[in-house]
């Protein structure tokens, strides 16, 4: 049973980091209409007419967002690699639980994407909104939610598989 919380979350947390990288490498956080034609932005480009450019502007909204992001994703990766060496048992790390290890990094990355997609909308919602009319989140930025949700429950599954491990491991030193 607990290899099967494992399982799943490291299944969770795979799709995670993938989604977090498709969400953050991606131009379509936003679409908005600008002079009678469609364009649309990431955090790294806003694409116009059929052409994109990069964010030449330093703003601290999108800096933080993007940094949150890439925080997100490595500590993410960072917990993937602890799941995986979860399932294998060194004696070198006998008091050092992984799986434990690996739910306290889905949970960072968690908070990091949480603060990152705080962010972007606080500034989109209260500013950019005003200046387009016609404006929408696009996929890229339902992506970074749904990466949220991902890491969040593979934290979730990986706790849980901790706590099996605890129970399992306290019970048999009786």
């Amino acid at each position: 049973m607990m290899y099967s919380f494992m399982g799943g979350g490291l299944f969770c947390a795979i799709m995670g980091n993938i989604l977090l990288v498709v969400s953050t490498a991606t131009d379509y956080w936003m679409q908005y209409r600008l002079s009678s034609s469609f364009a649309h932005q990431g955090l790294w480009r806003y694409c116009m007419s059929g052409k994109c450019y990069m964010q030449t502007d330093s703003i601290a909204y999108w800096n933080a967002t993007r940094a949150f992001m890439i925080l997100s994703a490595m500590s993410c990766f960072a917990g993937i690699i602890a799941g995986i060496l979860s399932f294998a048992h060194f004696s070198a790390f006998e008091k050092f639980n992984r799986s434990f290890a690996a739910g306290i990094m889905f949970f960072v990355s968690t908070l990091f994407v949480l603060l990152a997609m705080a962010i972007y909308t606080g500034v989109t919602v209260n500013f950019l909104g005003k200046r387009f009319g016609d404006w929408r989140f696009s996929w890229s930025y339902i992506l970074g939610w749904v990466s949220l949700l991902m890491t969040f429950f593979a934290g979730i599954f990986y706790m849980c598989a901790y706590r099996m491990h605890e129970c399992r491991r306290v019970s048999g030193s009786r």
